[in-house]
């Protein structure tokens, strides 16, 4: 077993969806601090504008004032954004759209030749964030690799050992999320 959270291993409870899948849910994005989005009220040009998500998740909006946008989908803000102007509207008709994608980086620090933060525009693995960071330098234990995930549970702290990951092929990747910090010992 390669992968701990909290110092135990991890069970089918902890991982919902193998490394290699996707749900649904996962496919669809997730709007996220930085991201630059454009909502358009039908008839309504007072309230139609373009606002970037500030770093505590939320936007301000005419007549809708403020509202959490970061972790919701387009739809799932443009359905709470109808509701607020309701109250002001007549049957608004609101649209959402992902302009600017920038909330998409993780982090990777420690025993690495370029620890930085770094734009991902996919999936990345853990190995592929090594690999962005210039790979391990001649202190790392590539068998104490650690990622950093927050989680609506709480922080969550994963040991990926890649010495077996890579020497075992029959293991699935191990796929980051955005936000994630990769630390190597």
């Amino acid at each position: 077993m390669f992968l701990m959270a909290s110092g135990a291993p991890l069970t089918a409870a902890d991982v919902v969806t193998p490394p290699g899948s996707t749900t649904s849910a996962e496919a669809e994005y997730r709007l996220g601090p930085e991201d630059v989005i454009e909502v358009f009220v039908w008839k309504e040009p007072e309230a139609t504008t373009t606002v970037t998500i500030r770093s505590d998740g939320r936007i301000s909006l005419p007549l809708a004032g403020e509202l959490a946008a970061s972790g919701k989908t387009a739809i799932e803000l443009q359905q709470e954004i109808t509701t607020k102007l309701s109250q002001y509207v007549n049957q608004p008709v609101v649209n959402v759209m992902v302009k600017q994608i920038n909330s998409l980086k993780i982090s990777v620090l420690g025993e690495v030749r370029r620890p930085d933060v770094y734009r991902i525009k996919s999936r990345v693995t853990v190995l592929d964030a090594i690999a962005m960071a210039g790979g391990f330098t001649d202190l790392a234990r590539p068998s104490k690799v650690v990622v950093l995930r927050n989680t609506p549970a709480g922080p969550q702290r994963i040991i990926v050992n890649i010495k077996q990951l890579v020497g075992d092929g029959s293991k699935a990747p191990f796929y980051l999320q955005t936000l994630d910090t990769v630390y190597v010992e």
